[in-house]
């Protein structure tokens, strides 16, 4: 996922802001010559979704739309980050878009040495509430939605302040996986305010114990868990290296194998806009990872399976409404697509 710096978010093919859209708006300047629909690759795809549906625009008008999650209770809703804009944003379906959260990360006046203030990542934790990568305050913090309390759960490892947490997922036994660039800072890799010499996997156990799962990728991203939470996937969004890595755990849930899973160079070469960054597993096991050329559906096994367009850069998606749906940011937009009920047992 990414809160991103303007070189990377050039990279990606972002613009700047506009006023917020309707659907019909925002899918008509998405028809303006970008590919947007459903590419199929595989016949393996029709059992997840079908090619031949419509890519739906619910609305726009946001900075850079990220970290979408949906939350089951109330009937059902979607929160998702609007990264610079400092806002997390709620749309129900009877209701629409409101906002759910200001300043979602740093409060009070915004230095310029922070980049992007607001959250990026979100997540439900075991008791539901609400994970949230803040990139701005450069800590992973919890929302309680009953109270609307927000604390700081980690910001710091060995005593040194993190870059600016990116994104969040929280396994069944409660450790919490998180992703570190640099990206909230202003001068990306190479501010002042950098602690720490490495962009870190983090795995914060339930016992409150941190450790770094991995340490050596250049810009890691977007991170996601397999059902059986045997397999940690990260997007590393770095256009000298555009892969989604795959880490094999242990019972304790650190690593004891590391390979690339899909290599993304040749779509970025290919002109694809985009670049690894925010993705979801399926109770399946299949995955939807956004990269160059939009949202990536694979196998477990890294199968190219087919391809979601939207007409613009996608940067993170969540999956919904009990398994029937995928949603996406898409820039300044969030989008939909029905996907197929869960295959019985």
């Amino acid at each position: 996922m990414g809160g991103l710096p303007m070189r990377r978010r050039e990279v990606l093919g972002a613009a700047a802001a506009l006023p917020i859209a309707s659907s019909a708006g925002a899918a008509a300047g998405a028809a303006g010559g970008k590919p947007r629909g459903i590419r199929r690759l595989s016949p393996k795809l029709d059992a997840i979704l079908d090619a031949s549906g419509p890519v739906e625009t619910l609305g726009g008008g946001y900075t850079w739309s990220e970290g979408p999650l949906w939350v089951p209770r109330g009937g059902g809703m979607l929160l998702f980050s609007d990264v610079p804009a400092n806002r997390i944003w709620r749309w129900r379906r009877e209701q629409g878009f409101d906002l759910f959260l200001e300043p979602s990360g740093l409060a009070g006046p915004i230095p310029p040495s922070i980049r992007e203030a607001g959250a990026n990542g979100l997540a439900l934790d075991g008791r539901g509430r609400l994970l949230i990568a803040d990139s701005g305050s450069r800590t992973v913090a919890r929302l309680d939605f009953a109270t609307a309390k927000k604390t700081v759960v980690v910001d710091r490892f060995e005593g040194k302040r993190f870059n600016s947490p990116n994104d969040v997922i929280c396994a069944s036994d409660g450790a919490i996986y998180f992703t570190d660039p640099p990206y909230g800072l202003a001068g990306d890799g190479n501010s002042p305010l950098r602690e720490l010499d490495f962009c870190g996997v983090y795995r914060l156990g339930a016992d409150g114990q941190l450790a770094v799962v991995d340490r050596s990728l250049t810009r890691p991203n977007g991170i996601a868990l397999s059902p059986d939470e045997s397999t940690l996937y990260v997007a590393v969004s770095d256009p000298k290296g555009p892969v989604l890595v795959v880490y094999t755990l242990d019972a304790r849930g650190m690593p004891t194998a590391k390979r690339v899973l899909v290599d993304f160079a040749a779509d970025l070469a290919a002109g694809g806009q985009g670049l690894p960054d925010g993705m979801k597993v399926a109770a399946e096991g299949h995955l939807f990872a956004s990269g160059p050329g939009g949202m990536h559906v694979l196998s477990p096994e890294g199968e190219r399976l087919g391809l979601i367009q939207t007409g613009d850069v996608i940067s993170n998606c969540t999956i919904g409404e009990g398994g029937a749906a995928l949603y996406m940011t898409s820039n300044h937009d969030i989008a939909r697509i029905s996907l197929k009920p869960r295959r019985a047992a």
